[in-house]
């Protein structure tokens, strides 16, 4: 089996069998989970050496797309995503849609399991954070984080960002569910969340995110941050951290948009 090459450049041996191998897996050559031929097997398949077929596979680990089980070969990983409705239609017009009743909602409808932690700290405000609820950078805010899974897999940090003056001394400083949601304390404040935007980027994790999501080497996360506000100006920024490799994240705008696929 010859490695089938992309384009005019030539690079490294193994970066044209790491591609090759991708092509046979997206092609559905090996099921979820199979196991892909050992080493000494794609040697004789490509006529290669054994470090080119080894740094291909370490790519392939890498990307998250096969895992290594000692003693016992190099798997298919088998998904895992789970369906979250960053952005869904509203079924009328008011306030947002609590962001826990629609994680509680989505696993429901999909028969899992979800568990939610809670943990609230004063902290200093990142410049962004700072910058987008209107404060000087390293103001002290409250944070509210909550730590979601799904079937007990780690799937979430969600991390909300009040004004202290705002949040302290409220049942949103507390570390357990409030009746109704955050936004129904928000509400009583007479600050009801009634717009918000959306930021969606990805990095890769640091350590400490590494170690609670559990995540195999090259796993980026996906960052969603939700500024939201009501006529009075910002109330508060929610970021949530979700990990790549178990995360689908849907935006449902308008009316009729079609169902999840």
């Amino acid at each position: 089996m010859r490695i089938h090459r992309g384009g005019t450049a030539h690079p490294p041996k193994y970066q044209r069998l790491a591609a090759d191998l991708r092509r046979r897996i997206e092609s559905g050559e090996w099921a979820d989970g199979g196991r892909l031929p050992v080493e000494t097997e794609l040697e004789g398949q490509y006529g290669v050496a054994r470090n080119t077929v080894r740094l291909a596979v370490d790519a392939l680990v890498h990307e998250g797309r096969v895992v290594r089980v000692q003693g016992k070969g190099t798997y298919l990983r088998e998904p895992s995503r789970h369906d979250h409705r960053v952005h869904a239609r509203p079924a009328r017009r008011g306030p947002l849609t609590p962001s826990g009743e629609v994680y509680a909602a989505e696993a429901e409808a999909a028969g899992r399991q979800l568990t939610v932690d809670f943990e609230v700290a004063a902290v200093r405000a990142r410049r962004d954070i700072a910058a987008w609820l209107g404060l000087r950078p390293e103001d002290t805010v409250m944070m509210r984080r909550r730590l979601c899974r799904v079937d007990q897999e780690p799937y979430a940090i969600e991390e909300s960002h009040y004004r202290a003056g705002l949040a302290a001394g409220t049942p949103l400083m507390q570390d357990r569910p409030v009746p109704g949601g955050d936004e129904r304390i928000l509400a009583e404040l007479g600050r009801a969340e009634t717009a918000a935007t959306d930021h969606l980027t990805a990095r890769m994790p640091n350590p400490a995110e590494i170690a609670w999501f559990g995540l195999g080497p090259g796993v980026p996360l996906l960052v969603n941050t939700r500024v939201s506000s009501d006529r009075r100006g910002p109330i508060r920024v929610v970021e949530t951290r979700y990990a790549a490799d178990r995360a689908r994240l849907l935006y449902e705008l308008g009316e009729g948009a079609p169902a999840a696929g």
